[in-house]
């Protein structure tokens, strides 16, 4: 029983969800719904969009602007976050406004110099991360958060995502600017989605924990998977296996900032 509350899967998502994200620019809110900070000249800023995606539980929410809250205080982003979930009673991480959120990035930064980072929070399935709120059920796959991407112009992107099976994103999106670090591997489920909680079990070892003393996120990222490992271990669980993937050249983009902004730790 305890196993099957604490994991993140998504059984059966295809047959209760509703169609895949598609054709996001026909629901798009306006761009300007959002206002950040635009880029500075002769400097690499970083833009955050973090989303709760799956509103029956109150975790994911909880992990989205806990997310947003610590990389913002390490990375060094203020003004140039953006913030949505979905709840029981709100429906605020819809297709149309993350598309928006996307599009409002793209507006503020310099696609070559700055850095976009996405997070993800949900339940999620061999197909994808689970999109629900009030009025809508959708799957979001690997192809959408392309789509996605692609709106922020950013040639330098990091996608963070919270979910079972969410190593998916890592073979689909992953290359030398694309930096992808996942909960669990292709074929593994997560861990700790319970309503009420702060934290999933990812989320707490990787933001919570790992990101508060390393800001490096390739080193950070190694930190929380041993911290998830032994967790697993110790609870009974078989491993989730988190990944990183792809993103040399956005890490060496963000050392460089970071020793510019004098950020040792970062560094």
């Amino acid at each position: 029983m305890m196993r099957r509350f604490l994991s993140c899967a998504l059984i059966g998502a295809a047959l209760f969800l509703g169609t895949p994200m598609g054709a996001l620019s026909q629901q798009a809110l306006l761009p300007d719904t959002f206002k950040l900070a635009p880029h500075r000249p002769g400097e690499t800023d970083v833009y955050i969009l973090s989303f709760g995606l799956w509103g029956p539980q109150s975790v994911f929410e909880s992990e989205a602007k806990g997310a947003a809250r610590i990389l913002e205080q390490q990375i060094g982003s203020k003004g140039r976050t953006i913030v949505r979930f979905n709840t029981k009673r709100r429906s605020d991480a819809t297709p149309a406004s993350l598309l928006a959120a996307a599009q409002a990035a793209g507006q503020a930064l310099d696609p070559e110099e700055d850095i976009v980072v996405l997070v993800l929070t949900s339940h999620g399935s061999p197909d994808g991360i689970g999109l629900v709120s009030r009025r809508d059920k959708r799957m979001v796959t690997p192809a959408n958060v392309g789509a996605l991407l692609n709106e922020t112009r950013a040639r330098n992107r990091v996608v963070i995502v919270s979910a079972c099976y969410s190593g998916i994103f890592a073979k689909a999106l992953a290359d030398e600017r694309t930096l992808v670090i996942t909960a669990a591997a292709a074929d593994r489920p997560s861990f700790g989605c319970q309503d009420g909680a702060a934290w999933t079990y990812f989320g707490d070892a990787f933001f919570n924990r790992a990101l508060r003393s390393e800001t490096r996120l390739d080193a950070a990222f190694e930190k929380a998977s041993g911290f998830v490992t032994r967790r697993e271990e110790r609870e009974g669980f078989d491993p989730s296996h988190p990944q990183i993937a792809g993103g040399k050249q956005v890490l060496e983009r963000l050392s460089v900032r970071c020793a510019a902004l004098r950020l040792p730790r970062a560094c």
